[in-house]
């Protein structure tokens, strides 16, 4: 095991797979310049080597600013028998390429009669959270959870950056991943063999009796912070990581729901139509008849980003809204703590 950032297990799941497999390349703006193949303008190293003098420019690409040419040549490019990786730097960037995603890259299997595949990986940073204006603070998952064909993942752990990246790469379907930036310098300890993580398989990061929390991407954090609070005061709660959005392993959070009969959900996208909606209507149609209390939602309010980083703070989940709707969640369960302790 080795202590690595999210960032850097990101570069060496790259590095690992551009070894493995000659048909791996990386295209990007500027990527030749990060020599590290990472996302986000060169300010985050994701591991030390220098790929394009380990692999070589033919196998590390500049490509103009235009992103969907950039999306459709990746495209192209798998199915003519690359596996590219596609660093698109802000996650707002994807929807210069929403014609390529949605009409080729999820429908090209379908409407080729099954005779291709597309096996390419479209890196995405979500850099919200740090005042980087409304045009580049989007967590846009949600959107592309409603194209067919397309799988998405959202780690919120360095472990699981890699071991998933590595089955996103090896995966003949188009995969999007979007990385939350403010996990990206956190530490965590990962195996240096390497190893890959199936799609559709949720982590469990700590079991509970009381509640089930399910934290996606950044709100995992803030989630786990919350459940230790919530611990100290008697809410025995079980914290649980999706990792992958499509598919998306229910069945764990189902069978959690039937154990404690208590739900909230924590995302850092916005409320309306989001994976958190989707997860809640699938508990309701699934466990209706073990919640005793409603399901909240904590996410993203549904509003532009300001720009000013007071306001900006306002509309993410944070650990203390998270705290607020186990509270309301278990209010029964506080009373009756509360009176044993008195």
């Amino acid at each position: 095991m080795s202590v690595m950032t999210y960032i850097g297990a990101i570069g060496a799941a790259q590095q690992e797979a551009m070894s493995a497999d000659e048909r791996v390349i990386i295209i990007g703006e500027d990527v030749e310049a990060n020599v590290y193949g990472t996302t986000g303008g060169g300010k985050q190293r994701a591991e030390k080597g220098d790929f394009v003098e380990q692999f070589g420019q033919n196998r590390i690409r500049n490509t103009p600013i235009s992103e969907e040419a950039i999306v459709g040549t990746a495209i192209g490019a798998a199915m003519t028998g690359l596996r590219p990786i596609v660093d698109l730097s802000y996650s707002s960037f994807l929807y210069m390429a929403m014609d390529q995603f949605v009409n080729q890259a999820a429908k090209n299997r379908y409407m080729f009669g099954g005779q291709s595949s597309i096996p390419v990986v479209f890196r995405s940073a979500m850099f919200y959270g740090l005042n980087t204006g409304a045009h580049h603070s989007d967590r846009p998952y949600p959107m592309f959870m409603n194209v067919p064909g397309l799988k998405i993942m959202a780690p919120a752990t360095a472990s699981d950056a890699k071991g998933l990246l590595r089955s996103a790469i090896d995966s003949d379907d188009p995969v999007l991943t979007f990385e939350a930036v403010p996990l990206w310098g956190q530490k965590e300890e990962v195996p240096d063999e390497e190893y890959h993580i199936p799609f559709g398989v949720a982590r469990t990061h700590r079991e509970g009796s009381d509640i089930t929390i399910v934290g996606i991407s950044g709100s995992l954090p803030l989630a786990l912070q919350a459940a230790d609070e919530m611990e100290a005061r008697g809410v025995s709660c079980e914290v649980i990581d999706p990792r992958t959005l499509v598919p998306m392993d229910t069945d764990t959070i189902v069978r959690s729901v039937l154990k404690t009969g208590r739900l909230v959900i924590a995302e850092p996208a916005h409320r309306t139509c989001g994976a958190a909606a989707e997860i809640a209507a699938i508990v309701a149609d699934k466990a209706q008849h073990a919640l005793v209390a409603p399901i909240k939602r904590v996410c993203a309010l549904d509003m532009q980003v300001p720009f000013s980083p007071v306001l900006e703070r306002e509309i993410y989940p944070t650990k203390e809204r998270i705290v607020a709707a186990i509270e309301a969640v278990c209010a029964d369960q506080l009373n009756q703590v509360n009176r044993r302790a008195s």
